[in-house]
């Protein structure tokens, strides 16, 4: 491969990585506008912010979907749990509200 045509699929694979990460961006919005109503909903009837048991599931779920997609499970375990912990932390907030 030449030096041109290198830097041809360099260019081709970054649009398609800038792709994704828009599409990433994307799903992680509408996935927190659900959360959200979920947390209003635990709020209004009383329900506290975390579900551990939910989380476990989610966690089992979500390791065994990487393994099958060929993605690190540690890492996709690692990425859920950011993620569960800002929706913990915007469901504590609707409590206050």
């Amino acid at each position: 491969m030449t030096p041109d045509e290198a830097r041809q699929e360099l260019l081709r694979l970054r649009s398609s990585i800038d792709n994704l990460d828009a599409a990433l961006v994307h799903l992680l919005a509408e996935r927190f506008k659900c959360t959200e109503q979920v947390g209003r909903l635990k709020a209004n009837a009383g329900m506290p912010p975390a579900d551990p048991a939910r989380e476990a599931v989610q966690i089992a779920r979500l390791r065994a979907l990487s393994e099958t997609s060929g993605l690190d499970p540690h890492f996709a375990e690692k990425f859920l749990n950011v993620i569960i912990a800002e929706v913990i932390q915007n469901h504590r907030q609707f409590l206050d509200e």
